[in-house]
């Protein structure tokens, strides 16, 4: 096993170095470990609209990521440690999570972690989700890459993980929500996220008696930037790729009379809107369905066509922020 080290948090770049790394290093088995700033990251088959809590995220800047294996979407910042194992598949035919992640675990259990994969590909501790693990096979070739919840911002990963059940119906794979946990409160020590991180290289390269590492040159580093920005820093992959998702919202408003909305998304943007209520308004509400057909399904591209019009003249006395609020509503949490 061969390391190389990624010390980027940027996390379009990151996705780029591991997929160039899968994509062109095929003489050895490699370990990455790497951290992303604030970010989303969603499964390959996915529905982006659907997994996020749109408003939330363009309001704290969170970034959104498509990553190329299947499974749900994850939060990361930088409380969070990303592996990613690369490896010949050998005669692998179907998913096997057990036995790429026993590194880690062995890893773990050298530092008095008692973890267990539980479920397919999740990995606990009592029984709460501390990893989620994705996998990929390409040309006799595995990748196996998880999240490591070490000192995570939880009240932020509920937050903008938010999907609307009821709300938006999509033919996009659906994460599944999981009670989850942090590694850090277990550690018999105090440790910092770079210190664990190398401890877990040490345990890993154990029985190496050393830790091989190779470092990129610059020709490959520009390989895996043109990567990045061609491919993951881009609306099209992130968003555009998503399922068609159909989205209906209703909220009442006093002195206005109730307002019901329905949209059609696709490849991120609006095809269709339409409004039903009881309002009034002097002018006929399809001149405002027509004018946002189109538009890009992100808060600030339809706050920025909104603020364009008088919306009082063709859905009554609703403003542009409360409209957007109930158009990208997120599921209230049940009790």
């Amino acid at each position: 096993m061969i390391y190389i080290r990624n010390d980027s948090t940027e996390p379009a770049y990151n996705l780029a170095f591991e997929e160039w790394v899968f994509e062109n290093l095929r003489d050895d088995d490699y370990v990455l470990f790497w951290r992303n700033d604030n970010a989303i990251i969603v499964g390959r088959n996915q529905n982006t609209v659907s997994e996020i809590n749109a408003q939330y995220v363009e309001e704290h800047g969170i970034h959104v990521i498509r990553r190329e294996t299947g499974g749900g979407a994850v939060y990361h910042d930088l409380g969070n440690l990303n592996f990613s194992i690369i490896s010949d598949a050998q005669d692998l035919r179907e998913l096997d999570f057990s036995l790429f992640t026993l590194p880690v675990m062995k890893a773990l259990e050298k530092l008095g972690i008692d973890a267990a994969l539980t479920g397919r590909n999740d990995l606990t501790i009592d029984n709460m989700k501390f990893s989620g693990i994705a996998q990929r096979q390409k040309k006799g070739r595995v990748l196996n890459h998880g999240t490591l919840l070490f000192d995570s911002n939880l009240s932020v990963l509920s937050a903008c993980l938010n999907p609307r059940k009821e709300k938006i119906h999509s033919k996009g794979i659906r994460s599944v929500a999981a009670r989850v946990t942090n590694i850090r409160p277990y550690l018999k020590k105090e440790l910092d996220i770079l210190a664990f991180r190398d401890l877990l290289l040490e345990a890993m390269f154990e029985e190496q008696g050393r830790i091989s590492e190779r470092v990129l040159t610059e020709e490959e580093l520009m390989q895996i930037q043109k990567l990045r920005d061609e491919k993951y820093a881009t609306t099209e992959w992130n968003f555009g790729r998503s399922p068609k998702a159909e989205i209906h919202n209703y909220r009442y408003f006093p002195g206005v009379g109730g307002l019901e909305i329905y949209a059609q998304v696709e490849k991120n943007r609006l095809i269709k809107i339409n409004f039903f209520g009881d309002f009034f308004a002097p002018e006929h509400k399809e001149i405002l369905e027509g004018y946002l057909a189109g538009t890009q399904f992100q808060p600030s591209a339809v706050r920025d066509k909104l603020n364009r019009v008088e919306l009082s003249r063709y859905i009554g006395n609703i403003d542009s922020g409360e409209l957007i609020a109930l158009l990208f509503e997120e599921q209230k949490k049940e009790k």
